[in-house]
C-alpha cells in the first residue's frame, strides 16, 4: 500500500494588499476529489497542517456560485468534507513529519497556502526533500502550488527549471481578486525560475514534469490526481 502525506493550509484569511483580511481555506474539490480518487485506490493518506492546527475549508468553495451552479455536486463535496471532518480537525504537524515513511505529498489549493504554506519552512524542507528523491511524488492543485515557493535556501529553489503549472493570472483577474492580491502565484513562480505552463483559463490542465505533477485549477483536480496515482503506481 502506497503512503500519501497530504498537505492542508490551516488558514482562515488571506491578507490583501490594502490590508484587509479575507476569509480563505482549502478549496473543497481540490481537498474532496484527488482524497477519494487516492483512498479509493487504496492509498494511505495521512493529513499534516503547519503546527497541527485545523484544516480549514473555504466556504466559498461550497457555493453554487462557484461549481457552475451544480447544487449536486455542492451537496457531494459537502456530505464528503463532512465525512472527514475527524482527520480535518485534527491534522500531523508537519513540522514533526518524518517523509521517509511516506511515498509521495500532495498538496491541494485554495487562497490559503498563498498566506502560510508559501512561507512555512517544514513545508519547504518537506517538498524539496520529496522533489530530490525519483522515487518519491510531488503533486498540487491550483494555489497548493504556492507551497513551492517555501521550498529554497542558500543553495537555491528546489522548483528551479521545473515544469509548472497553477492557477493563472488570468483567472484570478477573472475572479476579480488580482487588483487587491498581494502577490500573483504565477508571477512568484515565473520569477524563481520554474518553467510554468497556462492552459486555458478554467479547463482542466495538468503538467507532468518527471516526479512533478501540477494542476491548474479546481477542474484539473481529478486529472491532476489520476496522474499523480499513476506516478505513483510506476515508482
Amino acid at each position: 500500500m502506497h503512503s500519501v502525506l497530504m498537505i492542508l493550509t490551516s488558514a482562515s484569511s488571506w491578507t490583501q494588499m490594502d490590508g484587509t483580511q479575507r476569509p480563505t481555506g482549502f478549496w473543497a474539490e481540490e481537498f474532496a476529489v484527488p482524497h477519494e480518487i487516492l483512498s479509493s485506490a487504496g492509498v494511505k493518506i495521512t493529513i499534516a497542517t503547519p503546527g497541527g492546527k485545523p484544516a480549514k475549508i473555504d466556504a466559498m468553495s461550497l457555493t453554487p456560485e462557484v461549481n457552475n451552479g451544480d447544487a449536486a455536486k455542492v451537496r457531494a463535496l459537502s456530505i464528503y468534507i463532512e465525512q472527514h471532518a475527524d482527520i480535518l480537525q485534527s491534522p500531523k504537524h508537519i513540522e514533526d513529519v518524518d517523509l521517509s515513511a511516506f511515498d509521495a505529498v500532495f498538496v491541494p489549493g485554495g487562497h490559503g497556502p498563498m498566506q502560510d504554506l508559501a512561507v512555512n519552512e517544514s513545508v519547504g524542507k518537506v517538498l524539496a526533500t520529496a522533489l530530490a528523491d525519483p522515487v518519491k511524488v510531488v503533486g498540487a492543485v491550483c494555489h497548493g502550488q504556492a507551497s513551492f515557493l517555501a521550498a529554497g535556501d542558500s543553495a537555491g529553489w528546489a522548483f528551479k527549471g521545473r515544469r509548472i503549472t497553477a492557477f493563472s493570472n488570468s483567472e484570478e483577474s477573472m475572479t476579480g481578486l488580482a487588483a487587491n492580491a498581494p502577490w500573483l502565484l504565477e508571477d512568484r513562480l515565473r520569477a524563481a525560475g520554474a518553467l510554468f505552463e497556462a492552459g486555458a483559463p478554467w479547463g482542466a490542465h495538468v503538467v507532468v514534469d518527471g516526479n512533478l505533477v501540477t494542476g491548474q485549477n479546481p477542474a484539473s483536480a481529478d486529472a491532476a490526481a489520476r496522474a499523480f496515482l499513476d506516478l505513483l503506481a510506476a515508482v
